[in-house]
C-alpha cells in the first residue's frame, strides 16, 4: 500500500504516438490537506475513491489506498468535492519494462503535460524516453490536489 512514484514534465507530444491506452479522467478532492488527500475519480466508465498519506522525506513514497466504486456514486461524490475539479486525458506509454502515465490537462491547467512512473523501490532505475523533461517529483505545485486549488494557468 506504499506508492513509489517519480514525476516529470513532458517536452513534446511524441508520447501520443507511443501510447497503448488513453482515458479521459475527471477528479476532485474531498480533502486536499497534505497529511491526507481523499480523491474521487471517474476514469472512463469506472469510479474510484483514493486516500493518500503525506509523502516521505524524499518525496518519492507515500501510503495509498484505492477502491473501485460505482460510477454513479463517484459522480455524486464529485459534487461534494472542493472547488477545482481536474480534467485530463491519461496516456499509458510502455518504455522498457515500465509504463509511464502521461497526463495532458485541460481547463485551467491547459498547457501542462506531466509524466509519472511507479517504481518498486526509490533506487530503481528506468529507461527515459526522449520526451521526458525536468523532474518535478518534489515540487508540490504539480500535485493534482494543488493544481485543483492553484491551476497551472495562474502561474504565468
Amino acid at each position: 500500500m506504499i506508492e513509489i512514484e517519480r514525476k516529470f514534465l513532458v517536452t513534446s507530444e511524441a508520447f501520443k504516438k507511443e501510447a497503448f491506452a488513453q482515458n479521459r479522467i475527471a477528479q476532485g478532492y474531498l480533502s486536499s490537506v497534505p497529511e491526507r488527500t481523499v480523491r474521487v475519480r471517474i476514469k472512463g466508465d469506472k469510479g474510484f475513491l483514493t486516500i493518500k498519506g503525506a509523502s516521505n522525506e524524499t518525496g518519492l513514497s507515500r501510503f495509498e489506498w484505492e477502491k473501485e466504486i460505482p460510477v454513479d456514486q463517484a459522480t455524486e461524490l464529485l459534487k461534494l468535492c472542493e472547488k477545482g475539479v481536474i480534467d485530463k486525458t491519461r496516456f499509458e506509454v510502455k518504455t522498457g519494462k515500465h509504463v509511464f502515465e502521461v497526463d495532458e490537462f485541460y481547463g485551467e491547467n491547459e498547457g501542462l503535460i506531466v509524466a509519472e512512473i511507479e517504481l518498486k523501490s526509490e533506487t530503481e532505475t528506468f529507461e527515459s524516453p526522449n520526451w521526458l523533461g525536468k523532474e518535478v517529483t518534489n515540487d508540490s505545485r504539480y500535485y493534482n490536489s494543488c493544481l485543483s486549488k492553484n491551476p497551472y494557468g495562474n502561474w504565468r
